[in-house]
């Protein structure tokens, strides 16, 4: 059993977008973002339901592939599920559809608890109001073995780098500069000391830079 983190950013470290607006919800710079990622055939078939063998394989598949493989737990913070859109309506089910690509119990860290919601394709959303160890043993208890991954969003990942609580982090550095937004390595000073770092660049141009315990 692994703790890890997949996470898309920019060359400056932003892994959030700023230039949301209502006709564009997720803002166009968050497309320059994950735009490689969601070409990949795995990320539509598996987020977009696209069974037509349409997208690309190279690198990028490779590692989108590899995002989804031995997960027996997500975290993800209150943003990443989308509770901020609608905070109190008890019937919003997050943006991820009626059947989210996660598959596997996923634990939603947010200061307003509420019962779980059981979705299509294995997916269940759990909320809790806890710390990320507490949060972790809960995670790792439902497992079965398998790894735990810490979805998102930046400022989720960071708290849980900061605690020493990640054992790979895998980041695709997307060449495009945002300048502004959350960065991923504030305060993470040293980060690298206690792991094995490799890197990779994907015909995309994407990086994918690896850290291992």
């Amino acid at each position: 059993m692994a703790v890890r983190v997949d996470l898309n950013i920019s060359l400056d470290g932003f892994a959030t977008t700023t230039d949301q607006t209502p006709e564009q919800p997720m803002g166009a710079d968050w497309m320059r973002l994950v735009g490689a990622y969601i070409a990949t055939r795995t990320m539509r078939e598996r987020v977009f339901h696209d069974t037509s063998g349409a997208g690309t394989t190279g690198i990028d598949d490779r590692y989108a592939s590899a995002y989804f493989e031995n997960i027996g737990a997500e975290i993800m913070g209150a943003g990443m599920f989308g509770l901020h859109n609608f905070p109190d309506d008890p019937d919003w089910k997050g943006w991820w559809g009626d059947e989210p690509p996660f598959r596997c119990p996923v634990f939603v860290l947010t200061h307003k608890t509420r019962p779980s919601i059981e979705m299509a394709g294995g997916t269940t959303f759990h909320f809790l109001s806890t710390t990320p160890e507490e949060a972790l043993k809960q995670a790792e208890a439902v497992a079965g073995g398998k790894d735990v991954r810490i979805g998102g969003g930046a400022s989720t990942v960071r708290t849980f780098l900061k605690g020493g609580l990640v054992d790979r982090l895998h980041v695709a550095i997307v060449p495009i500069l945002l300048g502004r937004g959350i960065r991923l390595w504030d305060d993470l000073r040293g980060l690298e000391e206690g792991y094995a770092v490799e890197s990779e660049t994907a015909e995309s141009g994407v990086i994918h830079l690896t850290f291992r315990r």
